[in-house]
């Protein structure tokens, strides 16, 4: 069956408009309360379900975490507030903790009008396809879920040491003896979830700090900072004189890194890098790396070199994760910046890959920009074409002619990717090549096609 609500990466939308509602939010709390009191708690001792609510600082976190707490409290579960927090720190709390289920109120990189609500386990991984289903299921029919009268109610409460403990985690997760004294490091926080606990990891571990999007208003998060904007860090990394950029998303969970020189790394050197790192210590578990379809040719030939399987799967760390649960394999990441080190986080955690790519440059005596010189990537550009419906690639006949005559131009030497976002209604044009002039001619000439056959039949 087809999800309705869930995309790639949980429900999200624009705040206040259909799916991401303080209605579905309410019906969300409570099919999640409901879901994880049937599969029983983590806590013997437990009478009801405990759920963890972190989120971002967009204006519409505080509209939606309440709706969800509403929710669980209706079902007779017990909801925790814990104010701003990256993604994988609430995943780290609702493990850490033994909660039954966590919850994440953030859009990522999106701008601050939307919102979306992300669900962990209680092991803090995200849910399956086939639980989404389930929780869809009990949303659209609420009748399904009973009532709870008299003192069966909920509660709500806030705890305030919650970003401490996600702090001494992420000091803990750094692998050298020596510390990060004599560093300078940029840190942009998007004016988001990691905010406060960034700057504090990387200061407590002895660098020297220049903390830029840490003034969050509610409307401000992913604006011209941060991961989709990391001229602004490269910039302060020239004008200062720093050692790296560290540029994080709205709700860190992902990383997207400048080297000394001031330029921007592409995420899949940056997996390239770390993968070579950990094999060279011997944390790399069946000599596997995970990536997904979006992965630069160029990453696979380097890992082919070093004798590294790499294995891809759909866009979304979700799918990573997953794919390293079934096969063993312990690192995996997107050129996006999602990169997760299963020793360390169960989901992409941009602040733990920082430390590792710092890891790495010690541990080779090395800079930044040396390191990432080793790896060659293909020339690749992605456009997005805006639509109203996602109609299957295969019922668009011009964009079906396109594609295979870009396949056949480009032979062993590139290749051609069409799909939809799981987060917003763009359909990705992604092509690769040996050169700037080829992809763009080809992604130009798909796109337009694109327009066309959607034109024609919307």
């Amino acid at each position: 069956m087809k999800r309705k609500l869930f995309g790639t990466d949980g429900i999200r939308g624009k705040a206040n408009i259909y799916p991401m509602t303080g209605e579905i939010a309410m019906a969300l709390g409570r099919a999640v309360t409901y879901y994880f009191q049937k599969k029983g708690s983590m806590n013997a001792n437990r009478t009801s379900p405990v759920i963890i609510i972190g989120k971002d600082t967009r204006l519409s976190c505080y509209m939606i975490e309440q709706a969800f707490a509403a929710g669980v409290c209706s079902q007779g579960g017990q909801a925790i507030f814990t104010g701003p927090l990256p993604t994988p720190g609430v995943a780290f709390v609702t493990a850490s903790m033994r909660a039954d289920a966590g919850v994440m109120i953030s859009a990522s990189h999106n701008s601050f009008e939307d919102n979306g609500i992300k669900i962990f386990d209680r092991t803090g991984h995200k849910l399956g396809d086939e639980v989404e289903l389930e929780l869809e299921k009990l949303i659209l029919n609420q009748d399904l879920l009973g009532e709870k009268l008299g003192a069966q109610v909920g509660r709500a409460k806030r705890i305030d040491d919650v970003m401490g403990r996600y702090i001494v985690h992420a000091k803990g997760t750094y692998g050298l003896e020596k510390s990060l004294e004599g560093l300078r490091i940029v840190v942009d926080c998007a004016n988001g979830a990691g905010y406060k606990v960034a700057p504090t990891i990387f200061e407590e571990l002895g660098a020297e700090v220049i903390a830029l999007g840490v003034s969050p208003n509610g409307t401000n998060i992913n604006s011209s900072c941060g991961a989709l904007h990391p001229d602004h860090c490269a910039k302060a990394v020239l004008d200062y004189r720093a050692d790296l950029g560290v540029c994080l998303d709205g709700d860190g969970d992902r990383l997207i890194i400048v080297d000394e020189k001031g330029k921007v790394i592409e995420g899949d050197k940056i997996i390239g890098m770390l993968s070579n790192y950990l094999m060279c210590r011997n944390e790399l578990e069946k000599k596997s790396v995970i990536g997904t379809v979006m992965s630069n040719v160029g990453l696979e030939k380097y890992l082919a070199k070093k004798k590294i399987n790499f294995t891809r799967t759909k866009v979304g760390d979700r799918y990573i994760v997953e794919e390293m649960l079934q096969t063993g394999a312990v690192f995996g990441g997107e050129p996006s910046g999602h990169l997760i080190i299963k020793k360390h986080s169960t989901t992409g955690d941009g602040i733990l890959a920082a430390l590792k790519v710092i890891e790495c440059c010690q541990y080779f005596k090395k800079s930044l920009s040396e390191l990432t010189s080793e790896i060659v990537l293909f020339p690749q550009i992605l456009k997005n074409v805006k639509v109203k419906q996602k109609i299957p690639f295969k019922q668009l006949d011009t964009v079906q002619e396109r594609v295979k005559a870009a396949e056949e131009k480009l032979g062993n030497n590139g290749r051609v990717l069409l799909r939809y976002s799981g987060t917003e209604k763009l359909a990705r044009v992604m092509v690769e090549g040996p050169s700037e002039a080829t992809i763009n001619e080809i992604s130009s000439d798909i796109a337009k096609a694109l327009e066309k056959d959607m034109g024609s039949i919307q």
